[in-house]
């Protein structure tokens, strides 16, 4: 492996792609609900990813077995905390949820410790921690204070968080398969979950969709859904897992600055501070690992 400039470019564009997804999210629910805002992303990223899997010639498993753990990964990787971004997203900014999901490493590193033997917490993970949960914390009260924000949706993307990092630590205990093949595989049985779920999400008059909303889904199915798994992918093979790992300072700093620019979503010096607070967390914890 090898990391070079289009490594860094890579990078680059995976940061930007899923650090827009917030604001994708806040733009088409001025019409779609959450659960076809969940439906409509699965459904577009799994066409999206499927194409460029057969592009590549994958061939997709024909045991059970794979497509149990795909089911697995399907609802708590996808289905579960697109859902409660979603929904949070109704009553806190977009900026508000992607410096949330900065937590999700976090507690990644927390449950490494109880479910993965070989991934124990050290003192600078524990430190870590402490600094980054501060940060949590210290947003809540006067975030929320400043009416833009509620106690419930701030709960339910914390929620989305833990689910991603519950989904990492139930990948790193299953048997691992091709990233093209298994982010494709896992985009399709979650679509067609959610259709089983909310049968009457795809039932809408398409004619009365504004113009923002329907581009925003579209670009929320086919970019932070499907084509950043393929970023994913090709970043993972080419630079490693420890270079890609550098996102998780990034994400929330787009995701943050983009509802502010775009949104015009109020930057409180509290948020700053609780970002700072986060990602410093996460840059403690990996030291000395």
């Amino acid at each position: 492996m090898s990391i070079n400039k289009r490594s860094y470019q890579l990078l680059g564009l995976l940061v930007i792609v899923w650090g827009s997804s917030f604001l994708l999210i806040d733009r088409a629910l001025l019409f779609f609900t959450p659960e076809q805002v969940v439906g409509y992303r699965l459904v577009i990223g799994a066409i999206t990813m499927f194409a460029i899997a057969l592009y590549y010639g994958k061939s997709f498993p024909r045991t059970i077995t794979p497509w149990l753990h795909f089911i697995v990964y399907a609802v708590i990787g996808n289905i579960l905390p697109y859902l409660l971004i979603a929904t949070g997203q109704l009553t806190i900014t977009s900026g508000m949820a992607g410096l949330l999901m900065a937590f999700m490493p976090l507690v990644t590193l927390v449950l490494a410790h109880i479910f993965l033997p070989n991934d124990k917490l050290t003192r600078f993970k524990i430190l870590g921690f402490i600094i980054g949960i501060s940060g949590v914390l210290f947003i809540l009260g006067p975030s929320i204070n400043n009416g833009n924000n509620t106690l419930f949706g701030v709960l339910l993307v914390l929620g989305a968080a833990c689910a991603y990092a519950i989904n990492t630590i139930i990948a790193s205990r299953l048997p691992s398969y091709d990233p093209l093949v298994s982010s494709a595989s896992v985009l399709l049985v979650a679509s067609l979950l959610s259709f089983f779920i909310w049968p009457n999400i795809f039932f809408i008059n398409f004619s009365n969709i504004p113009f923002i909303s329907g581009v925003s889904i579209i670009l929320l199915g086919a970019l932070p859904t499907g084509i950043a798994a393929f970023l994913y992918f090709i970043i993972i093979n080419t630079a490693g897992a420890t270079f890609l790992s550098n996102i998780n300072y990034l994400i929330p700093v787009v995701a943050f600055f983009l509802g502010a620019l775009l949104l015009g979503e109020d930057i409180l010096w509290q948020n700053i501070l609780a970002l700072l607070l986060i990602i410093s967390g996460i840059f403690i914890s990996r030291k000395n690992t």
